[in-house]
């Protein structure tokens, strides 16, 4: 492994473009996808870019990640809230995770305001939109060359 990331994406996050824009934009998840791919290219980087609706596909990947991966970029969605799962893998990984959320959590609805993942997470980017991915892949890209 060597500079090898992997974005993980959870439930809803396929629908980006069409759901909710005035929290999640009007960006498609296949642009952001894109926008990832050339983002890591610029660093070097080798990605992976996942998404699953499904937690033990979610929890599957992680767990995989463990001999694949340098690090993981995690916007686990509404798991966040509520994934223990998802939770315990992340804390198997031992490597450094990014948690990133496109929209505030903590400006949102009360049962948003808890994730389960900040606490064992490296660092959060909250609230910054599609861009929070870009600024997580630059992080990231620190963090691997430590």
């Amino acid at each position: 492994m060597n500079n090898k990331i992997i974005i993980i994406n959870g439930p809803n996050l396929n629908l980006l473009g069409e759901r909710e824009q005035s929290q999640y934009g009007s960006i498609t998840f296949e642009k952001l996808k894109e926008n990832c791919i050339q983002k890591s290219k610029d660093l070097n980087l080798s990605i992976e870019f996942a998404q699953s609706n499904v937690e033990g596909e979610l929890v599957d990947l992680i767990q995989d990640a463990r001999n694949k991966f340098d690090g993981i970029i995690i916007n686990a969605a509404a798991f966040t809230h509520t994934s223990v799962a998802i939770r315990d893998a992340l804390d198997i990984f031992k490597k450094p995770i990014i948690e990133l959320h496109i929209s505030n959590i903590y400006k949102r609805e009360e049962f948003r305001q808890k994730s389960l993942i900040s606490d064992i997470a490296t660092g959060g980017i909250f609230g910054l939109g599609a861009d929070g991915y870009i600024l997580a892949i630059i992080a990231m890209q620190k963090l691997v060359k430590k």
